[in-house]
């Protein structure tokens, strides 16, 4: 291959050296000038989606914005100035995600604290190996106006005792819901929208009550659902492997949503306390779902601003046995895992913490985001 100095060069990923990755994707390597503007461009089908990744080092990914693209048939392409000379590209040809979801592709990466082991809690360890199936994970997390909009849906169409829940505002999401709550408020959005449901009671769609014999189906095509704890940290962790945040060793207010704690030499602050934007003396001091900056698959607020529920019951001991592929957490359980860090809390925000909550308690910092099995 030879740049074109001066002018486009237009680089072909049927041209371009690929090399495996950790992902179970081909990556592309390209090296050109530095400075000079060049095209990546490659043949598409129509129908699918494909997903564009960016990175210097294999390791630190980032989405290109402007992507996933439908396919046409006709090629696609990906204009760019390169910062560096030599880089790397990951393309991912997938079915297309929902709505306002980021696929989340398959393959497998490391769970767990891989910081200072005396940073963390014990039941974060040990660090260890899962392979998730691709599934679709929300941008952000569900705001009250859609909670409002599917709830009323089901309480006329046999969703009796979903509760108002709380928000900020509109835009804000949704909060001071129980576990039992967010999975039947996931059955009437999916039978809102003729999907059908996951979640079910001794064979029954989970319409009503507080039941811990829930069960969910994870098959392609079905409703929305609340995330295991893995696929949640994977998503968290935006295909960057080992960093303490979703966007890497340090978190400030410019990155999220948190109670800030200098005590730390991770917390760059600037200041102790609550984030000042949206500190107005009346709590919950949350901020509008999808404030902040996107990771590496394209997500937003993994970590601050509210807590989310998981699937998952807890068990502190679950990574030393935990299944390689696909796990779901014990078979039972008193309590359910949530993920994240909320907006008045410290250290909670790391990508590798594990919360945990009976799940008929509700709380002010705590909400969900909706998850999907991706069809193969």
């Amino acid at each position: 291959m030879k740049k074109m100095p001066h002018s486009l060069a237009r680089w072909s990923v049927a041209l371009v050296l690929a090399v495996p990755s950790a992902h179970g994707e081909p990556v592309l390597e390209l090296e050109v000038g530095t400075g000079d503007p060049a095209t990546l461009f490659w043949d598409t089908d129509f129908g699918p989606s494909y997903y564009l990744y960016g990175s210097g080092n294999m390791v630190d990914w980032a989405y290109v914005e402007g992507f996933p693209q439908a396919g046409t048939g006709a090629p696609m392409e990906h204009l760019f100035t390169p910062a560096a000379r030599s880089g790397f590209f990951l393309l991912v040809e997938a079915p297309p995600a929902p709505a306002g979801f980021r696929l989340i592709p398959p393959g497998p990466f490391e769970m767990g604290n891989a910081m200072d082991v005396n940073e963390g809690l014990d039941d974060e360890l040990p660090v260890h190996g899962v392979g998730l199936a691709a599934y679709y994970l929300a941008e952000h997390e569900v705001t009250k106006a859609l909670w409002d909009e599917v709830r009323t849906w089901g309480l006329g169409n046999g969703y009796p005792d979903l509760p108002a829940g709380n928000g900020k505002g509109a835009g804000h999401p949704v909060h001071s819901l129980t576990w039992h709550d967010v999975v039947k408020w996931c059955n009437a959005r999916s039978e809102k929208e003729a999907l059908d449901p996951c979640y079910r009671v001794a064979g029954a769609v989970y319409k009503t009550g507080a039941s811990d014999a829930v069960t969910c189906d994870f098959s392609p095509g079905m409703g929305y659902r609340l995330p295991t704890e893995a696929e949640w940290e994977k998503a968290a962790r935006g295909w960057s492997a080992g960093r303490r945040f979703p966007d890497g060793d340090t978190i400030s207010h410019d990155q999220a949503n948190y109670y800030a704690s200098t005590y730390h030499g991770y917390d760059l602050g600037p200041t102790d306390g609550f984030h000042p934007t949206y500190d107005d003396g009346v709590p919950p001091y949350t901020a509008p779902a999808g404030t902040f900056a996107r990771n590496g698959y394209g997500l937003q607020d993994m970590a601050g601003n509210l807590f989310e529920w998981c699937w998952d019951w807890y068990s502190a001991d679950y990574y030393a046995v935990s299944p390689v592929n696909d796990p779901r957490g014990p078979a039972a359980g008193p309590c359910r895992v949530f993920r994240g860090g909320g907006w008045n809390g410290f250290g909670y925000s790391r990508a590798a913490y594990r919360g945990l909550s009976f799940p008929s308690i509700k709380f002010y910092d705590l909400g969900f985001r909706l998850a999907r099995t991706a069809t193969p």
